[in-house]
């Protein structure tokens, strides 16, 4: 019998790298997934989250008893200023529609078609735990210089700070991204952008066979104008290459 080969020792570190690296996957999706608990707390602050999103996100939403009942979509348009000092502003661009259009069909789905959406419904939640006077500074127009600061210290005026730096959080993820939509659309003439996000509830299961129903109305969050936001390590230009050329598929 021929005698059994030794792994070399490279081979045998790689394999116990990729167990340890399954073993943690497994056991983070398992922590995600399942409803919460203390043993979520083994895991340090905030590293389940950075982990798991946005290339790993998953839920048992679509079962009961709280099923996903409605879609979310984000809308971006910008104010161009040409060489003259005009400023024009654009048409909006439906970012979910890009994105959605890129899993459609699609065996391989990339997890880039649900970026907008996510956001989107992240946004949405955080907006609605605001109190009237809050809505109304988010509702204001913010784009000079410090705005993110100073609009995050007016909301803090009124009160609820946990609520506020939340809200302030997924604004600021919003506008990056937002960013990102206007400058592939219109290149580097933008000076400032809107985002539009909207909610449109399905038909109520108890209608569903109703010929003559009809979704409920679309609920629609609209922010004032923000001054453009880039976070450390993100590309635009790959990011235009990818929603340009999507968005000249569909267009």
């Amino acid at each position: 019998m021929a005698e059994k080969k030794a792994r070399p020792p490279a081979l045998r570190v790689l394999l116990v790298l990729a167990s340890a690296f399954t073993a943690w996957h497994v056991f983070a999706s398992f922590l995600w997934i399942a409803p919460y608990s203390p043993l979520r707390e083994v895991v340090p602050t905030g590293a389940l989250h950075s982990y798991m999103i946005p290339m790993f996100g998953q839920s048992w939403s679509v079962f009961a008893p709280e099923p996903i009942n409605g879609s979310y979509g984000l809308n971006v348009r910008a104010v161009e200023k040409d060489e003259s000092g005009e400023e024009t502003v654009t048409d909006w661009v439906s970012a979910t529609d890009v994105e959605l259009s890129m899993i459609q069909y699609n065996l391989f789905p990339p997890r880039a078609g649900i970026q907008a959406a996510q956001l989107a419904s992240e946004f949405k939640g955080s907006f609605d735990g605001l109190t009237d006077d809050h809505r109304v500074i988010a509702g204001l127009n913010y784009f000079e210089a410090d705005w993110e600061a100073r609009m995050e210290e007016k909301m803090a005026s009124y009160g609820s700070e946990k609520v506020v730096t939340t809200y302030m959080q997924d604004e600021h993820m919003m506008t990056a991204y937002a960013t990102q939509v206007a400058l592939a659309m219109w290149g580097d003439d933008v000076v400032r952008i809107q985002y539009q996000v909207t909610r449109q509830n399905v038909i109520p299961f108890a209608s569903r066979n109703d010929p003559a129903a009809v979704p409920p109305a679309m609920k629609f969050v609209e922010t004032g104008w923000r001054g453009l936001i880039f976070n450390p390590g993100q590309s635009n230009e790959n990011f235009s290459d990818v929603f340009r050329a999507q968005w000249e598929k569909i267009s």
